[in-house]
């Protein structure tokens, strides 16, 4: 490891990414995930970061779960709130990414970590935590796989009719970890309408809480194959850009 400072004063780009897994309910992700993907251990990981998006930061809370793709492991996005609205359609539009507007608030005082996500006047991730010491990082580099899904409805919405059927987007980003601090603190799922993560994957054993730097090698974005059009049609109506089933855009009401 190297002293040099990861970033610059004042910059926000080599911000670390705030990383919780926990344990959940495994007939929610059964439900959750389309047809064609394959839910692995009950994990869900929830993480806070801030990155440069159109040169300028972009706040972010993200959910997925433990799934495979024809075979490789990987996780599926269930949603991506963030709070600048000009990557949002732009990136649902090309790549199917599940983005949608949210207030995020994340940050590191002192040993003090705090993290927040509001969507629609609701909280529904919520982490206030202490820095408690480093952890070990990964001393190879790795290939992670993260699954989205892409598709379009015909003009009209027919029953069943698509203008772009399912498609799985592969999202392979090779990292190296650069550093890592373990973090006590509790993840709190508040209900909400618009963000059902406390129905659907509720918090059963949290697991883990690090603060992780990376240092990214490779990323490739990559249709990865059809879905199945009849069995994925279920799937197809969501709240808003997100993976969370829906009505017509919105909450369901039961």
């Amino acid at each position: 490891m190297t002293d040099e400072p990861l970033t610059r004063p004042g910059e926000v780009a080599g911000w670390p990414k705030l990383v919780i897994t926990y344990a959940t309910d495994p007939a929610g992700i059964a439900e959750l995930l389309p047809p064609g993907l394959e839910p692995l251990d009950p994990t869900v990981t929830v993480s806070f970061y801030c990155v440069p998006v159109l040169e300028e930061p972009e706040f972010g809370a993200s959910v997925r779960v433990a799934a495979s793709w024809q075979g490789v492991a990987g996780q599926y996005t269930l949603g991506m709130g963030i709070d600048q609205e000009a990557a949002v359609h732009v990136s649902s539009e090309t790549n199917g990414q599940p983005k949608f507007l949210c207030d995020v608030t994340y940050f590191r005082l002192g040993d003090a970590v705090q993290a927040r996500a509001v969507h629609q006047g609701h909280t529904f991730l919520e982490f206030h935590g202490t820095v408690t010491g480093t952890g070990e990082p990964r001393r190879e580099d790795a290939t992670e796989h993260e699954w989205w899904t892409k598709y379009s409805r015909a003009i009209g919405g027919a029953e069943g009719a698509y203008d772009f059927p399912p498609h799985v987007v592969d999202v392979a980003m090779t990292l190296a970890q650069r550093h890592i601090e373990e973090v006590d603190g509790d993840l709190v799922l508040g209900d909400s309408p618009w963000d059902p993560v406390a129905r659907y994957l509720p918090v059963v054993e949290q697991r883990s809480a690090q603060l992780v730097t990376h240092q990214p090698k490779a990323r490739s974005i990559t249709n990865a194959g059809p879905l199945d059009p009849d069995a994925f049609w279920p799937h197809v109506d969501t709240i808003g850009g997100s993976r969370w089933p829906g009505t017509r855009g919105g909450p369901r009401r039961t």
